[in-house]
């Protein structure tokens, strides 16, 4: 069940607008009686209105320390709707044509809450408007001054019930698809935003790396090919040999992650084939195994075998995508566990997905999840997800991401089918057992 969220500003704007309108409200009273009204006969209108300035005396109080901003907009809400019910009431009931203050409710409590909140409202508005105007028709409430009573028949009285109804809840329907409109507009302007923040970064990264990678390969390669030329020509003992075995395994991390940081500035031409995905990500992972780094303490599940998936792409680039993602699950899972791998075909599109038993990404981590130099790990560059990231975005592809603290995550990359830009023709729809793909 999805919660309703109000942010904190919109408590306080629900206040403001309260305060607005009951003034309003009072200076029209006060026209009112200076022009051509007793003042005994609009009293009602100034003990509301006091008690209204009082409710919100107490709403900026519970705004200032109370941080269940939800709850809140649902109490003034309520309150709201009682104040518009004795309103009416002391204005004339039934023939008042104050029960329009309704709407503004229902019109609060769909921009503010949700658009749940705005047909909740319009129903409590409508039971509340029909035990008024049943109450005071068939006189189980007293008309609040004896010239308020008239004689109506049931059919106008349907008629003005139903009227009402109607407006409260056409409005809450207009209300709640223009908010959920508005709300989708600013959540998908939130994530251009940050795609152009993680592009900027993407693009200054690939600069600096460039020019940082070559400044240091040419004298890295140069040291490594003199320690090994000086290891077979001198006699050395024991302790010796390990210290130059460090100097040539430290030449070689730095040197890895050199490559790693040109392969994401400069990723250099890509060749263009068929590409079985399923053979490509079997032998990334025996290299892992090779090395040591995939144990016996990660299972590793899911149909990527079965499913026997092809692709037109770059082997390259396919390689570096399931290399950074076993990577990553493994150094998520430090204890062990299973990573899950199950790809996906259709005509339209490819999907894979990538689910591990890991700890899960916090706030912080998915808000930067993909900006390079980055890392939720202690010892990570933070190049493997961003390199993820520039290879998805070339094919016009998508990442979604869902992970929970303790629960691990699941990354699905979703890619189009290509056409054969070299021949001129439309690559076949990929083959795999996994299901169809709209």
């Amino acid at each position: 069940m999805v919660r309703d969220k109000v942010e904190r500003r919109n408590v306080l704007w629900m206040i403001i607008v309260r305060l607005i309108t009951v003034t309003s409200l009072l200076v029209s009273a006060i026209i009112i009686q200076i022009s051509v009204v007793p003042a005994s006969s609009i009293a009602p209108v100034y003990y509301l209105g006091l008690i209204a300035y009082g409710l919100s005396g107490l709403y900026l109080l519970f705004y200032t320390l109370n941080r269940s901003y939800t709850v809140q907009a649902y109490v003034q809400t309520f309150f709201d709707l009682l104040f518009i019910t004795a309103f009416v009431y002391t204005s004339g009931g039934v023939t008042s044509a104050t029960y329009a203050l309704y709407i503004f409710a229902v019109i609060g409590a769909g921009l503010v809450i949700s658009r749940r909140a705005a047909f909740l409202t319009a129903a409590l508005a409508a039971i509340l408007f029909g035990l008024l105007v049943d109450g005071l028709f068939f006189r189980i409430i007293p008309y609040y001054r004896p010239e308020h009573a008239i004689d109506m028949g049931l059919g106008s009285l349907l008629f003005t019930i139903l009227t009402a109804w109607s407006s409260f809840f056409v409005i809450a329907f207009l209300v709640s698809y223009l908010a959920e409109n508005l709300r989708r507009t600013r959540q998908a302007l939130s994530r251009a935003q940050k795609e152009l923040i993680i592009k900027e970064r993407l693009a200054e990264a690939g600069r600096v790396s460039a020019s940082l990678a070559h400044e240091i390969r040419n004298p890295l390669a140069a040291i490594a090919g003199s320690v090994q030329f000086l290891r077979s020509e001198l006699k050395l003992g024991h302790e010796q040999r390990e210290l130059m075995e460090i100097v040539l395994k430290e030449s070689r991390r730095v040197s890895q992650a050199i490559e790693q940081f040109l392969d994401f500035a400069s990723p250099g031409p890509r060749v263009f084939t068929e590409v079985n995905l399923s053979e490509t990500l079997d032998e990334t992972l025996k290299i892992l195994r090779g090395s040591g780094e995939l144990g016996r303490r990660f299972e590793v599940a899911g149909n990527y075998k079965e499913a026997d998936l092809h692709y037109f792409g770059s082997a390259n680039q396919f390689k570096q995508i399931f290399w950074n993602l076993v990577r990553n699950a493994i150094k998520a899972m430090p204890n062990g566990g299973t990573f899950t791998v199950d790809f996906t075909a259709g005509r339209r599109a490819i999907r894979l997905r990538f689910a591990d038993t890991g700890k899960g990404l916090s706030e912080e981590d998915r808000a930067h999840l993909f900006e390079p130099f980055y890392s939720g790990f202690g010892n990570g560059r933070g190049l493997g997800l961003a390199t993820v990231r520039r290879i998805v975005d070339d094919y016009e592809g998508q990442i979604e991401v869902r992970s929970e603290m303790g629960r691990g995550t699941e990354i699905t990359i979703t890619l189009p089918v290509r056409r054969r830009a070299e021949t001129g023709t439309e690559a076949e729809p990929p083959a795999a057992a996994g299901g169809p793909v709209a």
